[in-house]
């Protein structure tokens, strides 16, 4: 039974109840047509009100039942999520908190941008699902040692497309495929796989590849090891305008502190 049916039916009930009783109850006690009539007239705005709140209950209640059962699903989404990136990193080899470190990080600096709401919750999934595309990639490009040759830089380039496919099979994702299809675009236009510019970049991708440019340099990983801290935000400094946006890595470098004790949380949660 649907929570308007329900509610319809009580209304019903109730309405059919009052009128009976209430007659019932006046015609007994009453012998004057004109107080009589008054009286039927206050049973009525009596009845108006009385069912007014009862509706407001009722309806409240339902959408609360409603509201729960809705975190109970999305915190059941997010936790299979988990599962899966999870998985995801130990297959590319990466640090086991790699994506938990880069969502909370990104997620840091959208808030003092003002991302907030559903657009925070996209950016949200779309940060831990960022390399989600790489599924479909060989573990000899994934996990190769050295430098990509130019036929395997092709196929790495096809990650972000690959991604965004995934996403679009999957209607509570569809909205969080900026960062998984735009993360590798370029400030100058340089990047793939479309080629934007400036801020025809989504936000949210400029924001995620600000954070994943830091994490790439600054952790080990199998065809490099770890850059030094200092020279890490040297490069972010040098690539600012080009590479990412300007605005962004301004932002990141003045609370780089709180940023990257944000990302340590991932390492104990």
């Amino acid at each position: 039974m649907t929570p308007q049916f329900r509610t319809a039916l009580v209304y019903l009930v109730a309405a059919a109840l009052w009128i009976w009783f209430s007659d019932q109850a006046l015609n007994a006690l009453v012998n004057s047509q004109t107080e009589l009539t008054f009286l039927q007239s206050l049973k009525g705005w009596l009845f108006v009100l009385a069912t007014a709140l009862a509706l407001y209950w009722m309806i409240g209640r339902d959408l609360r039942r409603m509201e729960a059962v809705n975190r109970m699903l999305l915190n059941g989404h997010e936790q299979s999520l988990r599962v899966l990136v999870s998985a995801m990193d130990i297959r590319h080899k990466e640090t086991g908190d790699h994506s938990e470190r880069v969502m909370r990080m990104a997620v840091g600096l959208a808030k003092r941008v003002g991302v907030q709401g559903k657009p925070l919750h996209d950016l949200t999934f779309g940060a831990l699902l960022h390399d989600i595309g790489k599924l479909a990639l060989p573990d000899a490009i994934l996990i190769k040692p050295g430098k990509l040759d130019g036929e395997e830089m092709a196929q790495m380039r096809r990650h972000p497309q690959i991604g965004y496919d995934l996403l679009q099979r999957v209607d509570f994702l569809r909205a969080a495929v900026d960062i998984p299809y735009g993360h590798h675009e370029r400030w100058d236009g340089g990047g793939y796989p479309q080629g934007l510019r400036g801020e025809a970049i989504p936000l949210a991708a400029r924001i995620f590849s600000v954070v994943d440019v830091w994490d790439a340099l600054i952790t080990a990983r199998v065809y490099k090891p770890a850059w030094p801290e200092a020279e890490v935000l040297d490069y972010l400094r040098d690539v600012a305008g080009s590479q990412l946006d300007p605005g962004l890595v301004e932002l990141f470098l003045e609370n780089y502190g709180e940023l990257k004790a944000l990302g340590r949380m991932a390492e104990v949660s």
